[in-house]
């Protein structure tokens, strides 16, 4: 068991799949939580991860605990463009909230059980077959999201394992998330160029927005607080108890 970043990443993502914020923002969220739900694994947390984790690909990376991931089968709780791609190494395949009401099949966390039921039966019997047929599976599972959405990009084993690699190099929460933030952009708009994924044309300068930004973030965790203070709202925000529990 472990704490997550869903409260970001997913609220993120599920507000990129209404066109409430651009998707590139929402892949760069997904990166940046991957330092807070570390936290978990450091403080003693053993793994599998929370299902709803789309950070577990990195989490696993770091640590090489188990993960356990959704996808597909959690469209009865929200939409995604992760639905294949989160297969690829999940070591528990799970589902999100299920509503009990009634379908035309059957009631509607019966008929969720049985999608995972068919979804855990073809990844097992792939890795019954062994090595080759489980990375094959793996592969497709990958291909099918990868290029279509920066969400799906960023969780490729390829870019988890090299991006993990990056955070990684930093001690502190604010360092490494600043180094996922540089270090996912720039990868990012290495692979837009290339064209290894699909991105709407009025996403592309959001690329780059968000690129200038993630440059001004200063190395220094206690400038960055003080630059933003005059920003915040004492009666929203208690900083000074968000610093005693930093110190501590």
């Amino acid at each position: 068991a472990g704490d997550t970043a869903c409260g970001f990443g997913n609220t993120a993502m599920m507000l990129a799949e209404k066109r409430y914020l651009p998707r590139v923002w929402a892949a760069l969220v997904r990166v940046l939580t991957v330092p807070r739900s570390l936290v978990a694994f450091e403080r003693g947390a053993l793994g599998p991860s929370k299902d709803c984790a789309y950070e577990g690909p990195y989490l696993k990376a770091i640590t090489g605990y188990p993960i356990a991931l959704e996808g597909a089968e959690a469209a009865c709780a929200h939409l995604s463009p992760l639905g294949n791609i989160a297969k690829a190494t999940a070591d528990l395949w799970s589902n999100e909230s299920v509503q009990n009401v009634k379908l035309l099949g059957e009631m509607a966390p019966t008929v969720s059980l049985e999608q995972l039921v068919y979804a855990t039966r073809l990844m097992n019997v792939a890795a019954g077959e062994g090595p080759d047929a489980a990375r094959t599976l793996r592969d497709w599972f990958v291909a099918s999201d990868a290029a279509r959405d920066p969400q799906a990009w960023v969780l490729r084993p390829d870019v988890v394992v090299a991006l993990a690699g990056e955070i990684v190099q930093e001690t502190s929460a604010y360092a490494r998330t600043r180094r996922a933030a540089l270090s996912a952009l720039a990868r990012l708009r290495q692979a837009h160029r290339a064209g290894e994924f699909a991105l709407a044309p009025k996403e592309v300068s959001w690329l780059d927005r968000l690129s200038r930004q993630a440059d001004e973030l200063p190395e220094d965790e206690a400038e960055l607080i003080e630059r933003m203070l005059p920003t915040l709202d004492p009666e929203k925000i208690r900083v000074a108890e968000y610093l005693e529990s930093q110190a501590a």
